[in-house]
């Protein structure tokens, strides 16, 4: 069947779409553990890139799991499908001029780097959001780590399962040290500097 399938092309390329919208479609992918502060800093990213007069939009896990990807587990396929299924979405937001926000743990690499491989060179941004697992723990207001510690969720990232940091990402956010604000500010200054604004 997929040998039947064909990409349509629009009227409208995507570099229209920027030159409507004054920017360039992107992904800023942020991943890190459970409460590093993925989804606090998007949310605020993309209030601040709004009152800047820029279309963003945020992906996030729990958000993205209770829809398009409710009948998916945590298993290490079911993650790599969660993380597959984001990344094709995040194509699309990209094609359509949008700077997409997502905040998911994403634990594995190998997930990461087909998500990039998808999209046009440079038009995906790897935000490690850096945090220790005892300051992640500390800030966890739902109980998850130590629900994870008395082995009641299985396949923890950090507790049970592993988290693979990145190699090289473009950004690097130390937000034990760094306030929400001075992270943000890391993230807009990337973007002017490398045109995506």
């Amino acid at each position: 069947m997929a040998n039947n399938l064909f990409w349509h092309e629009g009227k409208i390329t995507a570099e229209d779409r920027e030159k409507l919208l004054g920017q360039k479609g992107v992904v800023i992918w942020l991943t890190g553990l459970s409460g590093s502060g993925k989804s606090t800093i998007a949310r605020e990213l993309e209030a601040v890139l709004y009152r800047q007069g820029k279309l963003a939009y945020v992906l996030d896990g729990d958000n993205i799991r209770m829809g398009l990807n409710k009948d998916l587990g945590f298993s290490e396929k079911d993650r790599q499908e969660n993380i597959r299924r984001i990344g094709e979405v995040a194509k699309l937001f990209v094609d359509a001029g949008i700077i997409v926000i997502t905040a998911f743990i994403s634990p594995f690499r190998a997930d990461r780097d087909k998500v990039r491989s998808i999209l046009p060179a440079g038009k995906f941004i790897e935000v490690f959001v850096d945090c220790p697992l005892e300051v992640c723990e500390a800030r966890d207001v739902k109980g998850l780590y130590q629900k994870a510690r008395e082995g009641k969720i299985p396949e923890f990232t950090g507790i049970t399962s592993p988290y693979e940091p990145p190699v090289k990402p473009e950004i690097t956010l130390k937000t034990a040290e760094q306030s929400l604000e001075e992270c943000v500010d890391i993230i807009l200054t990337y973007l002017r500097k490398n045109l995506y604004l």
